[in-house]
């Protein structure tokens, strides 16, 4: 309250505020923001999938002094929606095919947006138990839509790569360090995660994947073998459910049965194929990802979230506890009893805002089977994609056929970058853009299509630019 403001009677009256506004002119505001939002919703199949701009002329348009005096809010939203929020790729748009699109449902803006507002904590039950109770309903509702045991508990993160960090950290505290498996197609972040955890280049154990990019069970079985010869102790696999390459998964089952048989801890990487499982189709693709001791993905990929939304499962119950929980003297009025969670104990974040709100919003509104349906139309498109460009063998080579809403193909007689110049020309018109990317020694050409607002118009006009002479 300012020195010049005389105190009020009334235990409710709101003071004055340096850095407030007045009622008015917060809805008013408010009200601005959502007509910028929906406006842009509106205009999005229009407006160009991705816009990159130049670092000086952003700097002078966005940057400059501290500013020490007060400015026009409305002229700040402008130039935030006008330069700012243009200069970037738009995941969200149907024609969006690089690396993984985030199409994200109006109604989880909705719940992101209450929680802001209402600048929520999730981070003790004390502090924000509804919160808590948010973010536990929704870990379950996830973990029995993929098919998961009941026991299964959750952490939600920023994204696949804090939840995958949050995964191996589990295992190690509930198996002891040791040896981790993967092969040469699992995420990049991932090695970099355990070599963070402290792991060694001998405990990082990289296997040649086959053919078909997946995870040999018999390199691994023979790669444990190895390491229980020499004296070294195995800790976990890290299998994938969906590469972020190809859309290939790992033969879950079978890399279960030797975890099993070694009392290692089976981690499945699934941050952007995992939600293929609550898919009739999808479960039987993921099928053996129900024994994993602990599955990551990312709501905020083919779950419809905005970003950001990672999430962590682990099927052993009370082990993010124990990995995690801590108990200081300053949080002793709100550490939690039996029945509740203190989600501060279950990650690295202790301050951590409540990013349950808009899946649990999303969920509420749409119900489970839409999102199932989305799904789905994610995956037919990719096959949609594979059997029109096999129409026309003479131009188009399928490197890898359709999986998990992925298709890799390369243009016939094109090498590494002459395909990354024609991705570059489709990104360049604004139109479309796409991945091109390296599948082992052969380049190719890639399209995501799990946004549910794509057409197979989009699609085969994609490709007929591509095809187009550089």
């Amino acid at each position: 309250m300012s020195s010049s403001t005389p105190p009020s009677n009334d235990p409710f009256a709101i003071p004055a505020d340096t850095l407030g506004m007045d009622p008015a002119t917060m809805r008013r505001l408010g009200h601005k923001v959502v007509d910028m939002v929906v406006d842009r919703l509106e205009r999005r199949n229009t407006e160009a999938v991705i816009t990159t701009g130049k670092a000086d002329d952003l700097t002078a348009r966005l940057g400059g002094p501290v500013p020490d005096a007060p400015s026009d809010p409305d002229a700040a939203l402008d130039l935030l929606a006008e330069v700012a929020l243009t200069n970037m790729q738009h995941g969200d748009h149907p024609r969006y095919f690089a690396r993984v699109p985030g199409p994200a449902a109006f109604a989880a803006t909705l719940g992101d947006w209450l929680g802001t507002g209402f600048n929520t904590i999730c981070a003790s039950w004390g502090g924000g138990s509804g919160p808590a109770v948010v973010e536990t309903t929704v870990c379950a509702w996830v973990a029995e839509m993929l098919g998961l045991p009941a026991r299964t508990e959750g952490v939600l993160l920023s994204g696949g790569s804090m939840a995958n960090f949050t995964g191996f950290c589990v295992a190690r505290s509930e198996i002891g360090a040791g040896v981790a498996y993967l092969t040469d197609q699992t995420h990049a972040s991932l090695p970099r995660n355990l070599r963070q955890m402290g792991l060694s280049s001998e405990q990082i154990r990289i296997l040649p994947s086959d053919d078909a990019l997946r995870m040999s069970a018999e390199t691994l079985a023979h790669a444990i073998a190895e390491d229980i010869a020499a004296g070294r102790r195995p800790m976990m696999v890290v299998a994938t459910a969906g590469s972020t390459n190809t859309g290939a998964t790992d033969p879950l089952d079978a890399i279960a049965d030797i975890c099993a048989a070694h009392d290692i801890w089976m981690h499945v990487d699934g941050a952007y194929g995992a939600p293929a499982a609550i898919t009739d189709r999808g479960r039987a693709t993921l099928s053996g990802l129900e024994r994993a001791d602990s599955v990551v993905l990312d709501p905020h990929k083919w779950f419809f979230q905005p970003y950001d939304l990672g999430l962590c499962l682990v099927t052993r119950p009370g082990a993010l506890e124990r990995c995690f929980s801590m108990n200081p003297e300053y949080l002793r009025d709100v550490q939690a009893i039996s029945g509740e969670v203190n989600y501060g104990n279950r990650s690295l974040e202790l301050s951590r805002r409540s990013r349950a709100l808009k899946l649990w919003m999303s969920l509420r509104t749409h119900g489970a089977q839409a999102f199932r349906d989305a799904v789905l139309r994610g995956i037919e498109l990719a096959e949609f994609t594979e059997d029109h460009l096999r129409r026309t063998p003479s131009r188009w080579e399928i490197i890898t056929p359709a999986q998990l809403g992925i298709v890799c193909f390369a243009h016939r007689g094109s090498d590494a970058a002459d395909h990354a110049a024609r991705a570059a020309r489709v990104s360049a018109s604004g139109f479309a853009t796409l991945s091109s990317t390296m599948l082992k020694d052969r380049s190719a050409l890639r399209l995501c299509t799990i946004n549910p607002l794509t057409t197979e118009d989009d699609i085969t006009r994609t490709l007929e630019m591509l095809a187009a002479p550089n």
